[in-house]
Parts: structure tokens; C-alpha cells; sequence
């Protein structure tokens, strides 16, 4: 892994950590373990979803709609 690739990961790493203040930190773990097995796909996830914003969907509803389009994916990360 090259140093931008480091760089990213840890940039991606705290600001997943802010965006989860509220929920317990064993679920914080199992979050951040998942996204270390597959960072490309959560960075995948991070684009479907500003996409679907670009054309007018809420953020929170966009974010359940690429949810539940790869809940298959985000179950076999988090087990």
C-alpha cells in the first residue's frame, strides 16, 4: 500500500469515527473492521449515495436505498 492509499485510509478512518459518535463503540469497531476488509467498497458506497443526492433524493434516504441495495455485501463485512 503506498503512502496516498495510507494517507487516504486514515483520512476515510476519522471521519467514519465522527460520524458514529452516537453508537456504542463495539458497533463503531465492527463498522470500522468491515470498511478495513473492503475499503474500496465503502468508498463505492460513499459515491452511489452523493449520486442519488445529485438527483434530489435526502441524504438519509438515499443512504437506506444503497444500503438495502447491497445488504447482502454490508452482512458478509460485518460478521
Amino acid at each position: 500500500m503506498g503512502i496516498f492509499q495510507s494517507i487516504k485510509g486514515a483520512v476515510m478512518k476519522q471521519a467514519m469515527k465522527s460520524q458514529m459518535k452516537g453508537l456504542p463503540p463495539e458497533q463503531q469497531a465492527r463498522i470500522l473492521a468491515a470498511m478495513n476488509k473492503d475499503p474500496q467498497f465503502f468508498e463505492d458506497l460513499g459515491k452511489q449515495i452523493d449520486r442519488k443526492v445529485k438527483e434530489g433524493k435526502g441524504k438519509v434516504e438515499a443512504s437506506m436505498q444503497v444500503m438495502r441495495e447491497n445488504q447482502d455485501k454490508l452482512r458478509k463485512l460485518m460478521m
